[in-house]
């Protein structure tokens, strides 16, 4: 599907006539270079692939700079593939304009990490048992994670203490109530992972 990259600025609200607030989040979607067009015959597939963000010239590798060389635009530093787009050429600018307000797209982010977590407050377990009855240090255990002799081992996916967030996320269907093309920005209705000036890619 048709999509862009961009960086989540923050979350705000939008007022109605009647006074009803909606929770929003603006986007700065783009602008994005077509770094690569991806054709049938040559890759087996069709696609565009975008670039966003500037990239240090020093920090870039020289395959990649020849890469950049080739679309004449600077080092970006997040590249992505979009399908759905049709006429776009190499070095094309791909803005917000590509979005209609009142149509739905889904955003895709990694989520902020929360590192190690216990069973509490990573997956809602409540404890085990109650503060009384000798129950001094088992408020937030995660209480028996298997049988005894049979099974024998603890089956996969059992939910325990771990590592909390810096996952990939994607909320679909998301309302866009705004679009300010002259900034590149787009509001959308709700929430999306991330923290504010992380990197996120919204899809039609």
């Amino acid at each position: 599907m048709p999509g862009i990259i961009g960086r989540k600025v923050g979350m705000t609200s939008i007022y109605s006539a009647e006074g009803k607030a909606t929770p929003c989040t603006v986007i700065e979607a783009g602008p994005c270079v077509v770094t690569q067009v991806k054709t049938q015959d040559r890759d087996g597939y069709e696609a565009i692939q975008l670039g966003f963000g500037e990239r240090k010239e020093k920090n870039t590798p020289n395959a990649l700079k020849g890469h950049f060389k080739k679309a004449n635009t600077t080092p970006k530093s997040t590249l992505a593939e979009f399908k759905g787009f049709d006429g776009l050429n190499l070095g094309d600018v791909v803005d917000a304009t590509i979005f209609e307000e009142g149509e739905y797209v889904g955003v895709s982010g990694t989520s902020k990490g929360k590192g190690f977590q216990g069973v509490v407050k990573r997956h809602g377990f409540g404890g085990v048992g109650q503060s009384t009855h000798g129950q001094h240090n088992r408020l937030r255990a995660p209480g028996s994670i298997g049988a005894c002799s049979y099974p024998a081992r603890v089956f996969k996916g059992m939910r325990m203490a771990g590592q909390m967030g810096n996952k990939t996320v994607v909320v679909e269907n998301l309302v866009v109530l705004k679009v300010l093309a002259d900034k590149n920005l787009i509001v959308v209705k709700g929430s999306i992972p991330g923290a504010k000036g992380s990197t996120v890619t919204i899809e039609k």
